[in-house]
């Protein structure tokens, strides 16, 4: 087997098995830290009902919008304000807030639950409007995202990503686990369990499904996953190493990573499995390819040039061009869904720093003071950023806006948690 060069500070691509520290899987929180230049203000008043439910709504949707960067919590404790109130706009304004968030929460005599929720413009006096949801008491953080989506679009013009879910794996002992979760790390069901390495989740385009490497079978091979039914499909075991799987936008083919015919190079195969055909053709390794959102690209790592930099060429193979300059250690490319940006991750002086590039001018900033990121991926709204890193000596989920300003940390207590990848928008 071909050893490839390390893609972060835990692994090896060519199928060497990630090493980490045994530790058990705890509950996520979230901590918001940093300041953004252009918050809107936000009041979100505890709904009635809040008390008895199972979930607070209130908060959830506050600790989302606030996750964001794009809001700045108001206080608004003390106040008892539902979907039917009309609120005093002077007193909030006295506040400082631009908008207020109102509702409740009530249990249904067969169980369910029914949660209103209203939005107002508390500078102009006017409602945004409102909407309500009848569920289960399993779907009660889904509609309290639900809310924050419906608020984050009426004020920025952006489409929400709260309820939009998130894959990552832990290593807890001998145990890998392969988790689905709500885009704010909580709610985290398992989707697979095994005692040897799981790497590299890839959400398919439509959200149904995960592409993943897995060792079980003592080397490492490529299945598709039916997150629903936990039913799965070997796409790719072929001779040597099988890796780093990434969907094509159509959801019909996957590029991925095969050392069958020697060194780590770059193919495409039929997300139904098929015979792989080849797209790069160096004496160096070819790996972590990523499609571009419209197709028509894939951005790859190559130590062709002597080291590791990022890489972009046509999807159906082709002549690459360089992407990456500065520095002399380049990985884990991540393309936003809009186009603009290339997340990745830079070696420098023996620390890994997220940064990300503005592609149209090549700009690169610089946006974590950690030194051990890896695994960025973009929320499907393109504004956000997942990515694991260590902090403070503990393994941690972090979220960052892209210019670095506003991180919140999706972390348990203890954990080796890696490799998240952020889901693209489900249909409602």
């Amino acid at each position: 087997m071909t050893q490839a060069f390390p893609l972060n500070r835990r692994s090896c691509l060519a199928g060497l098995a990630l090493m980490g520290t045994a530790s058990a899987f705890a509950q996520f929180r979230v901590e918001v830290s940093g300041i953004g230049l252009t918050q809107l203000p936000i009041a979100v008043a505890s709904f009635r009902g809040d008390d008895q439910s199972p979930q607070k709504i209130g908060a959830i949707v506050q600790a989302d919008l606030e996750r964001s960067g794009q809001f700045r919590a108001v206080d608004a404790s003390g106040v008892a304000l539902d979907e039917t109130s009309r609120p005093d706009v002077a007193l909030w304004r006295q506040k400082a807030a631009d908008s207020l968030v109102t509702g409740s929460v009530t249990r249904l005599a067969d169980g369910r639950f029914d949660v209103r929720f209203r939005l107002w413009d508390v500078v102009r006096g006017q409602d945004l409007g409102g909407q309500s949801y009848t569920v289960l008491q399993g779907d009660l953080r889904l509609s309290a995202h639900r809310i924050a989506d419906f608020i984050y679009e009426k004020l920025t013009g952006d489409r929400g990503i709260f309820s939009t879910r998130i894959a990552y794996v832990t290593k807890a002992g001998t145990r890998h686990t392969l988790w689905v979760a709500d885009a704010d790390g909580e709610n985290s069901q398992t989707a697979l369990a095994s005692p040897e390495s799981i790497i590299s989740p890839a959400w398919s385009p439509n959200g149904m499904q995960l592409a993943y490497v897995s060792f079980e079978a003592r080397k490492p091979v490529i299945y598709v996953h039916d997150v629903a039914t936990g039913k799965r499909r070997l796409v790719a075991n072929f001779k040597g190493s099988n890796s780093a799987p990434a969907w094509a936008p159509d959801g019909r083919s996957l590029a991925v990573t095969l050392s069958r015919d020697g060194g780590s190079q770059i193919y495409s195969i039929d997300a139904n499995g098929s015979e792989p055909r080849r797209l790069t053709q160096s004496s160096g390794i070819d790996t972590e390819p990523k499609y571009s959102a419209d197709g028509k690209s894939i951005y790859f790592v190559s130590d062709r040039g002597g080291a590791p930099q990022i890489y972009s060429m046509p999807s159906s193979g082709g002549n690459p061009e360089r992407v990456t300059f500065s520095g002399s250690y380049n990985i884990s490319p991540s393309i936003s869904p809009d186009g603009r940006w290339l997340a990745y991750v830079s070696r420098i002086g023996g620390a890994f720093k997220l940064q990300v590039m503005e592609l149209s001018t090549s700009t690169v900033t610089s946006i974590t003071d950690t030194t051990a990121d890896e695994s960025p991926s973009f929320a499907p709204n393109s504004r956000l950023l997942v990515y694991a890193t260590q902090q403070q000596g503990r393994e941690a989920l972090m979220t960052s806006t892209l210019d670095g300003k506003i991180k919140a940390r999706l972390a348990g207590q203890a954990g080796d948690i890696r490799e998240p990848d952020w889901g693209p928008f489900l249909k409602p």
